[in-house]
């Protein structure tokens, strides 16, 4: 009777946990570097080549050029680097051959879509749509993970950093400010963005969960994305869980 009882109980608590279970996923999620690195240590240094990453399929990852010299921008393994020549312009790098001072990626084959509702428009308003909507789709949000938004959005305001060596003071403001920046209306873009509530000053600001560039989809500019005013019927995608 007593083994019974302990079966019973067993059985119990296994089927509560697989009820309850939802993917983490933050184990796909890979970085190095950190913002604080820079903006706390004035550590600009190279922390990854991108060669090392090459080899890898499927590809998504975004972060600053070794030195602050440099937005990296790889999508599904197409590599849109950015970067400020000494005539003060917009130049590309389409290869791994660049590294990076700061560099959060991961892989994902498959994306499951979502549309964004009209009523979502600010970045505020879409960072509580995107935790609540990666619940609904299984993500554990208390761990990091991957978006992408595609669609024509209304405002994105942009940089590309590219940073003075001898300015040790080192802020967002100036960052976004030290290179080429400007604001886009009525673009079609692709955006990745990662999202974690617990990376504040690794790949995160301090005041958002969201680390988010973008590619315009004609190609002609890629960066990191300040703010945003979204678009009608946007997609938000997901990574499909296996």
């Amino acid at each position: 009777m007593l083994k019974s009882i302990y079966t019973i109980l067993f059985v119990s608590v296994i089927l509560f946990f697989s009820g309850c279970s939802r993917t983490t996923w933050n184990k796909e999620i890979n970085y190095a570097g950190a913002l604080n690195n820079a903006m706390k240590k004035g550590d600009l240094t190279p922390k990854i080549k991108l060669a090392s990453l090459k080899d890898k399929k499927n590809l998504y990852a975004l972060g600053a050029v070794g030195y602050l010299k440099g937005e990296v921008q790889i999508f599904d393994s197409l590599v849109m680097t950015t970067f400020v020549d000494k005539d003060n312009k917009l130049q590309y790098d389409h290869t791994y051959n660049k590294n990076a001072s700061l560099l959060v990626y991961a892989q994902v084959k498959e994306w499951v879509e979502y549309t964004i509702p009209n009523s979502v428009i600010s970045r505020e308003q879409f960072e509580q749509f995107l935790e609540e909507k990666a619940e609904q789709h299984g993500l554990d949000t208390e761990k990091p993970f991957i978006f992408l938004i595609d669609g024509t959005i209304k405002s994105n305001s942009w940089h590309i950093i590219n940073w003075d060596p001898n300015d040790k003071v080192h802020t967002h403001k100036k960052h976004a400010q030290s290179g080429i920046y400007g604001t886009m209306k009525d673009k079609a873009v692709s955006m990745l963005g990662f999202f974690s509530m617990y990376h504040s000053g690794i790949y995160t600001h301090h005041t958002t969960s969201m680390h988010i560039h973008f590619m315009t989809k004609d190609k002609k500019i890629s960066g990191h994305s300040d703010n945003m005013t979204l678009g009608n019927n946007m997609i938000l995608k997901l990574p499909k869980i296996k």
